[in-house]
């Protein structure tokens, strides 16, 4: 009875393990994810230490190395960046009806920009780097 007990859990875990296997994203589909999430230039992706790896540049230019979950897919970036380019920005802001936009630049995990605002007064710009809203203006 032990020893059947014994087998069957021996084979829960077995199956377990290859469903959880199974769940792992493939290389492919992690390059797919990347890109659709703004990285380009992806180098040396591989699979090391229960997570993939990989060189990049994200949208907003800077080169970074990332780790990326390989059930979720969820990336961790060596340092802060945006999904958003710089033409991007300025398209969301166009959108939003600011014009005359100028100084684009992310810094400290948002984008900077100044521009003139709809009553055609300057104003600095602090806009989310995931949608390109507007969060901050400052006259």
């Amino acid at each position: 009875m032990k020893k059947l007990a014994s087998m069957t859990l021996a084979l829960a875990l077995g199956a377990s393990g290859a469903v959880m296997a199974q769940q792992a994203m493939t290389e492919a589909q992690v390059r797919e994810s990347l890109i659709h999430q703004g990285y380009t230039d992806i180098d040396d992706l591989k699979f090391d230490g229960g997570m993939w790896r990989a060189e990049a540049e994200s949208a907003d230019g800077n080169d970074v190395s990332l780790r990326i979950d390989p059930e979720s897919g969820k990336v961790y970036p060596d340092e802060k960046v945006s999904r958003l380019s710089e033409d991007d920005v300025r398209a969301s802001l166009a959108t939003q009806g600011y014009t005359n936009v100028h100084d684009v630049d992310f810094d400290d995990g948002v984008w900077h920009a100044k521009a003139d605002d709809k009553a055609d007064h300057r104003v600095k710009l602090v806009i989310d780097p995931a949608n390109g809203r507007v969060v901050d203006s400052d006259d």
